[in-house]
């Protein structure tokens, strides 16, 4: 689904970007545009990026064997 209408950003977008590292809001503004115009997706889309880390393992080995 669009989380910003203003630059195209999908929830997927917002996925892979926390996959490669992305940890912050401001990050995720960088990589792939969200919330850089009128800023009224931030609020979904850092819950969002939150729900990603809240998933991730918190070891890169065991992310490895998963």
């Amino acid at each position: 689904m669009y989380v910003c209408i203003c630059n195209g950003v999908t929830d997927r977008h917002i996925r892979e970007a926390a996959e490669n590292g992305c940890s912050s809001i401001t990050e995720l503004t960088m990589r792939t545009g969200a919330g850089a115009c009128c800023g009224s997706c931030l609020d979904m889309a850092a819950a969002i990026l939150e729900q990603h880390r809240a998933r991730a393992l918190p070891l890169p080995v065991l992310a490895e064997a998963a």
